[in-house]
């Protein structure tokens, strides 16, 4: 099936596909809410949620399919090093240097997978995301592969709507499916109590609530956020403030093709039809 998404994104799945990937990875919240605390921070007392389950997340895929350090060394100061080294020859990674000493020693990741968790911190827009100032990114990830698309198809449209001469356009993304077994500050249903921090292009009070919920980057801060999502209706977010909370090995699942016509109205195809498997 495929149709041009007025506000949301179509899928075109193989007629065998079988059943939907998100069904596939769900997970229930393991005794969600857990139990309930104050949280510090900007957001009027939250709770937090224990959250166990697997997650979706969704990037371009120009990018190597195994990692460069995922089977390089296990010592975790001699990764950092070959961090720094890869740094000083790739231009995608030069902002190593600045945003690697953030991050506590513990909180350098590796194993299967582990490069394509640490991009999410190192290589994050530097203008932030909801729940993240500039300095340091997170994994931004759904509870389903239909609420990932989403939120990519929105920002690449957005992103392309800047540049002239965008349309038509095509790319290629590539879906990651990684657990997470954690406690998150749980702002799901706020929406009307806390408009700002679900304004729709305006991340300025998420961003200054997420500061407050992560500053200084140890074991004294949040792990991140669980949220409703913002562009797809009844989908759910993760925002996760520590790699080592990403549990390996990171799933390499389908590959989608994101078209856009001349006049930028967007179909989504998908390409393959991974069968599922994970951690969680």
């Amino acid at each position: 099936m495929v149709h041009q998404s007025q506000p949301r994104p179509a899928v075109r799945r193989p007629v065998a596909a079988g059943a939907d990937l998100a069904r596939q990875h769900r997970r229930p919240l393991c005794g969600a809410p857990l139990h309930r605390r104050v949280a510090r921070a900007e957001m009027t007392a939250p709770a937090r949620a224990h959250v166990c389950r697997s997650t979706h997340r969704l990037i371009a895929s120009r990018y190597p399919t195994v990692g460069a350090f995922d089977d390089l060394t296990t010592d975790k100061d001699e990764l950092e090093i070959a961090f720094l080294l890869e740094s000083a020859t790739n231009d995608r990674l030069a902002v190593l240097s600045r945003r690697l000493p953030l991050l506590p020693p513990e909180e350098i990741v590796q194993g299967p997978g582990a490069t394509l968790v640490m991009a999410a911190f190192f290589h994050a827009d530097e203008a932030g995301g909801r729940f993240t100032d500039g300095r340091l990114g997170a994994w931004y990830a759904s509870f389903d592969a239909d609420t990932a698309i989403a939120e990519t198809v929105h920002h690449s449209t957005r992103r392309l709507r800047l540049s002239s001469g965008a349309f038509p356009s095509s790319i290629q993304m590539r879906e990651l499916i990684a657990g997470i077994d954690c406690d998150l500050v749980d702002i799901r249903g706020r929406r009307k109590s806390d408009p700002d921090l679900y304004d729709p292009d305006d991340y300025r009070a998420g961003q200054k609530s997420g500061i407050g919920l992560r500053w200084p980057a140890s074991k004294a801060g949040e792990n991140g956020v669980v949220y409703d999502s913002v562009r797809r209706a009844g989908g759910t977010n993760v925002c996760v403030y520590r790699p080592s909370l990403v549990v390996l090995p990171v799933v390499q699942a389908d590959h989608y093709e994101y078209r856009w016509d001349a006049e930028g109205r967007i179909t989504v195809l998908k390409l393959t039809n991974v069968e599922p498997g994970g951690p969680l």
